[in-house]
């Protein structure tokens, strides 16, 4: 008895202020000074091969960058329905991060603007008009050819542009509905929390449905149908996967740096910090298992339909690239994350979070510049080239300051959550 109320006196209590730190404006600053830079290293690189403006490549690495900052916003909504449907002490680190990231979405949808304004610049189905003529003129092969008359019907611009304003839509509703209603339960006594587990699970269930479709839908469009002829039935799958491999990595980095300051500092345990690098370690496994997997099937079954996607990812210097992708997006991850120790060291973990969104980039890159004629099974050099790297550094700093922003309109701790008391407790006590 004299322990358990030695254990209760040790008890820790919430700070009075909940509210983002002052580290976070200096987040915000930071964030806008390197979004300049890059944009100003971006266009003058548009410069330098010497033929006027490169257009193409700073259009190729605006879309990684917004398939990356979608994969933020879109993945942190996910995530969070997630963390509602199954519930747990992450969730209370985690749910205003993710709210926060879920709401960056109008960024998004600017940057979305962009692609959607030069389709004819990215992609091949887009370009070519008169099929037939494209095949004799031969700006495209037969194999193309095919591809873009069978698949009509579903890659034209129309689509491509109403599709992806429905998923937008449908993504904006949830992000509104589920913000909404946390600051309702945050208004609402302690006494209505079991009404609202039960209000959240049920929006979040048929949610989580909704945005795998949706998710689904939009990378179809906006990444595979680079290369027209290309399909693949898990291709969304990956996209899911790789979004909670990139969300949570960034909510790790979030959450450990806010520990610096109150409420974070009081918050997050050695125990949730821990949880949180085990759980983004299943999702680097669950990462390479798909990739494998599909990547297995193919090879095995060697159709000439197939193995031409993985043939220029592979071919022409490309073999490079998809082993550094292997060893970044994959080995060095999973090998740091299988220490407990790196996992309750807050700045090992950071690092290890930080490597995982530059592989992830990266990744990215070995997806999507090999769809182009001029760098399929043909890796070069050029000044065009290093777009790849400072487009998406803009955009992802320009959308980091955006997050910081949304991070700062509420308290960072949903007080009437019932794994309040629990996380409060000594550590070791859930040792």
């Amino acid at each position: 008895m004299n322990e358990m109320a030695h254990e209760r006196h040790d008890a820790k209590t919430l700070p009075a202020e909940l509210g983002a730190p002052a580290l976070v404006d200096g987040w915000l600053r930071r964030a806008l000074s390197i979004g300049a830079a890059f944009s100003v290293i971006a266009a003058g690189l548009g410069f330098l091969d010497g033929r006027g403006f490169d257009a193409d490549h700073l259009l190729r690495a605006w879309l990684l960058g917004l398939v990356l900052t979608f994969g933020f916003a879109v993945g942190g909504l996910a995530l969070l329905m997630l963390q509602y449907c199954t519930g747990g002490k992450w969730g209370l680190l985690l749910r205003r991060p993710l709210e926060a990231m879920s709401r960056t979405l109008p960024l998004v949808f600017a940057y979305w603007v962009v692609v959607a304004l030069s389709l004819r610049k990215l992609y091949l189905w887009a370009a070519v008009g008169d099929v037939k003529a494209a095949l004799q003129s031969g700006w495209i092969n037969e194999v193309q050819a095919h591809a873009i008359a069978f698949k009509r019907p579903m890659l034209n611009p129309a689509a491509f542009t109403w599709v992806s304003l429905l998923c937008f839509a449908i993504w904006s509703f949830y992000t509104w509905r589920l913000n909404a209603l946390g600051l309702k339960r945050d208004a609402d006594s302690a006494a209505s929390t079991p009404f609202w587990i039960k209000k959240m699970e049920n929006i979040s269930g048929p949610g989580m449905v909704v945005y795998a479709l949706t998710m689904t839908a939009a990378v179809i469009y906006w990444v595979m149908s680079l290369d027209p002829t290309w399909y693949s039935s898990v291709y969304g799958l990956l996209f899911l996967v790789g979004q909670g491999y990139q969300v949570l990595a960034l909510a790790i980095i979030v959450a450990v740096s806010l520990s610096k300051d109150e409420p974070f500092k009081t918050l997050l345990r050695q125990t949730e910090q821990h949880d949180l690098g085990k759980l983004t370690f299943a999702f680097v496994m669950l990462n390479i298992y798909l990739a494998f997997a599909q990547f297995l099937i193919i090879w095995s079954g060697n159709l000439p339909e197939e193995i031409p996607w993985y043939l220029d990812r592979i071919l022409g210097r490309w073999g490079v690239i998809v082993t550094l992708d292997f060893i970044f997006y994959w080995l060095i991850p999973f090998t740091l994350l299988l220490s407990r120790d790196l996992k309750r060291n807050k700045k090992r973990l950071v690092r290890v979070c930080q490597w995982m969104i530059f592989a992830k980039a990266f990744d990215l890159f070995w997806l999507i510049e090999p769809n182009f004629k001029d760098a399929a099974r043909n890796l070069h050099f050029s000044w065009g080239i290093m777009e790849y790297a400072a487009v998406p550094a803009a955009m992802m700093a320009f959308w980091v300051a955006y997050f910081c922003v949304q991070l700062k309109t509420r308290p960072l701790v949903q007080t009437n959550d019932p794994h309040v008391a629990e996380i409060l407790e000594p550590e070791h006590v859930s040792a």
